[in-house]
C-alpha cells in the first residue's frame, strides 16, 4: 500500500475516531480557551482584525472565545459532531451572528473567495494526519483567502515532543498513539511552509499531559 493510500485510509478513520470521542466527551478539551487563542485575540485586536477563519475548530472552545471578544468566525472542522457542538453552543450563548460553522476536509480547496479574511487561526490542525504536500496546498490556499497583510497563526506539536518517533509510524513525521495520528513539525518544516509569508515569530511552549511540546507560528501574508 502506498503512503498516499495509507494516509487516505487513516485520515478517514480519524474522522470516525474524532466523532466517537466528541460523542463520548462533550467537552473533550474543556470550556476554557487555549493559551494560543488568548494570545491570538490580543494580536487580532492590535491588528484590527474583525473576521477570521478558524481551521480545526473542534468543539469550539476557541471559537466561542473569539466570538465573545467581538470577532466574527468562520469555523471549519472535519468532524460533524464538532461542528454540531459549535452550532448548539453558539445558539445557547446568543452568538449565532458571530459564528458560522461548517464541516470541511482541508485537503479540499477552502470554500471561500479570495482575500476574505483578516486572519486565519488553527490550533493543532496542521499536525493532523496530513502529508507534507497537503500541508503545502493548505498553506497556499490560506494565503489565497487572506487579505493583503493578513495573519496566519497556527500551532503544532514539534519534534521535541515525547510522542515523536513513538507508536505506529504512518509515513513522513506522522505517528499514531492511542488512536490519534499526529504530524510532528521541525523548524525546517515550519520554514518550508512559510512561502508567501513573512514569519513574525515562532514560540515554543508546553500544554496538557506529557506535557505536549508545541510551537506557535505567527506569519503575515506578503
Amino acid at each position: 500500500m502506498s503512503i498516499k493510500e495509507l494516509n487516505q485510509e487513516t485520515l478517514n478513520k480519524q474522522n470516525n475516531h474524532w466523532n466517537t470521542n466528541y460523542n463520548e466527551r462533550n467537552e473533550m478539551f474543556g470550556k476554557s480557551p487555549s493559551v494560543s487563542a488568548i494570545k491570538a485575540v490580543q494580536i487580532f485586536n492590535d491588528d484590527g482584525v474583525k473576521h477570521i477563519l478558524e481551521l480545526g475548530s473542534g468543539q469550539g472552545r476557541d471559537t466561542m472565545f473569539f466570538a465573545q471578544n467581538g470577532i466574527k468566525v468562520d469555523a471549519l472542522d472535519y468532524s460533524e459532531k464538532g461542528i454540531a457542538a459549535i452550532t448548539k453552543n453558539a445558539q445557547i450563548a446568543g452568538l449565532t451572528g458571530h459564528i458560522n460553522g461548517k464541516c470541511h476536509d482541508v485537503r479540499m480547496p477552502l470554500p471561500f473567495e479570495d482575500e476574505t479574511f483578516g486572519a486565519c487561526y488553527s490550533h493543532m490542525l496542521f499536525c493532523m494526519a496530513l502529508k507534507s504536500v497537503e500541508l503545502e496546498n493548505l498553506s497556499n490556499d490560506i494565503w489565497r483567502v487572506l487579505k493583503p497583510g493578513g495573519l496566519n497563526i497556527y500551532t503544532v506539536r514539534n519534534t521535541n515532543d515525547a510522542h515523536y518517533g513513538q507508536g505506529i509510524h504512518r509515513g513522513e513525521d506522522m505517528y499514531e498513539n492511542n488512536g490519534f495520528i499526529v504530524h510532528f513539525f521541525s523548524k525546517e518544516k515550519i520554514k518550508h511552509l512559510s512561502k508567501g509569508y513573512k514569519i513574525i515569530g515562532i514560540h515554543d511552549f508546553e500544554e496538557g499531559e506529557l506535557p505536549r511540546k508545541i510551537s506557535s507560528i505567527i506569519m503575515k501574508k506578503l
